[in-house]
């Protein structure tokens, strides 16, 4: 369950520089839906690793300067972690080992509306976000070229997965079944839609009838 003895799970605690009228508020919200998870990071970052590094032995990893990190990776015992860490004050060149993902960081921002700094599109449930970003995961390694100026390849081409650049077309051409494909347990209540938004804990489902 999402809701476990009053806290809630998956879900990010609201940390860092707060005015008072800020730290006020969360006590407020926190008293009236719940507590989220303090060490939510640590976890989730477990989880994640769990699932992409399933099969493997040993990772090499690189990050920012969170302090979560490390606690995340003594959760993963049995996986060898090569663990380099890199400044967020780095300058965000090709050059800098995050490179892709401070990419692809700035991607969902460019091309979501719901994540960019200052908006009145932000995802009113937590599950609808989860989508959003499943379809920009797909367009970003399937259809997008990895570089828009030279046009040689897509993520996908580079690891061998396809020989050539998806289109729509090519995405929803087949009918997928849920339940004929191997999906991580956690990967399996995104896609059939059942994420908890705090403020909405009894919301309306989507069910998907024709997804089964």
């Amino acid at each position: 369950d999402d809701v476990e003895q009053g806290v809630f799970k998956y879900q990010l605690r609201r940390s860092g520089k707060m005015t008072k009228s800020q730290k006020s508020k969360r006590v407020i919200l926190e008293k009236k839906f719940g507590k989220p998870d303090p060490r939510s990071i640590e976890k989730e970052t477990a989880a994640v690793l769990r699932i992409v590094a399933r099969g493997s032995q040993s990772i090499e990893l690189h990050t920012d300067e969170h302090q979560d990190y490390p606690r995340a990776l003594k959760r993963l015992a049995d996986l060898k972690v090569e663990h380099r860490t890199i400044s967020s004050r780095a300058t965000r060149t090709p050059m800098n080992p995050l490179f892709s993902i401070n990419l692809l960081d700035l991607l969902i921002r460019h091309g979501g509306a719901d994540h960019k700094r200052e908006t009145i599109a932000f995802p009113k449930r937590r599950q609808m976000a989860v989508w959003r970003i499943w379809v920009m995961l797909v367009w970003r390694n399937y259809l997008k070229w990895v570089s828009e100026r030279k046009h040689e390849d897509t993520p996908a081409m580079r690891l061998g997965i396809f020989k050539r650049k998806l289109c729509v077309k090519d995405v929803l051409k087949r009918r997928l079944f849920a339940t004929r494909s191997t999906l991580p347990k956690r990967w399996k209540r995104y896609y059939r839609g059942e994420s908890v938004t705090r403020l909405m804990p009894k919301g309306r489902d989507h069910h998907l009838f024709y997804a089964f």
